[in-house]
């Protein structure tokens, strides 16, 4: 039996393809910015925070780094509305992409973070400046530069996830590819083809992002 492939009638889709693309990359985009800055707030809040807001922090982290992503997504989407929150795909899509970062991106940040020199913190306080300032000046550029590609990484894992967001009708890369095959039933192109983007996006995304950093994170 002589298999025929045509890939050109999963090309020839190619604006559905890219609005999945630009979607895609619109999520992540929005996800890693908000999803940092939640896990230096958390990574702060679990090294020098009071007890109660360990605590609290800590059973947020470990909740969301033990159950998957997809329950997580559904519960946003699903089970909010049942408390009165409607929350369109996409609104869902990047709350639940946030909240599971920022849990995984706590714990990498507060790595760096007590890995930095007590020295160093001292001799900042010794200077006269606020506890703040030796955060955001001392303690977090090292940090981060200790963690980074750690936490590209982590980035990179929560964009190929968001492959599970067309499962409520996101319309990014996996819904563009499985619409596509549900009109020509090219199944085998239509993902071969996607999974060669999402690799193109990982390997694009992680050298952007290991470009950045030293340039407008933590310095060189």
């Amino acid at each position: 039996m002589r298999v025929a492939f045509d890939f050109l009638a999963v090309l020839s889709q190619w604006p559905m393809l890219l609005k999945g693309v630009a979607w895609t990359l619109g999520l992540t985009f929005v996800s890693a910015v908000v999803g940092v800055a939640a896990g230096v707030a958390c990574a702060w809040a679990r090294t020098y925070g009071a007890t109660w807001l360990r605590v609290v922090v800590g059973t947020y982290v470990e909740l969301i780094r033990n159950t998957p992503f997809i329950v997580q997504l559904f519960f946003v989407f699903f089970g909010l509305p049942a408390m009165g929150v409607k929350l369109s795909p996409e609104v869902a899509s990047i709350i639940a992409m946030v909240v599971n970062l920022g849990a995984y991106a706590a714990e990498i940040i507060r790595a760096g973070i007590e890995a930095t020199p007590r020295g160093q913190i001292e001799a900042a306080q010794s200077l006269a400046m606020t506890h703040a300032q030796v955060f955001m000046r001392v303690v977090l550029p090292p940090a981060l530069r200790k963690v980074w590609p750690a936490l590209v990484s982590q980035i990179i894992i929560v964009m190929l996830g968001s492959a599970v967001c067309g499962q409520i009708s996101t319309e990014e890369l996996s819904y563009a590819a499985n619409l596509i095959q549900s009109r020509n039933f090219r199944a085998f192109e239509a993902f071969l083809i996607a999974t060669g983007i999402y690799l193109l996006l990982a390997i694009g995304v992680r050298k952007l992002l290991n470009w950045l950093g030293p340039r407008f994170l933590f310095g060189r």
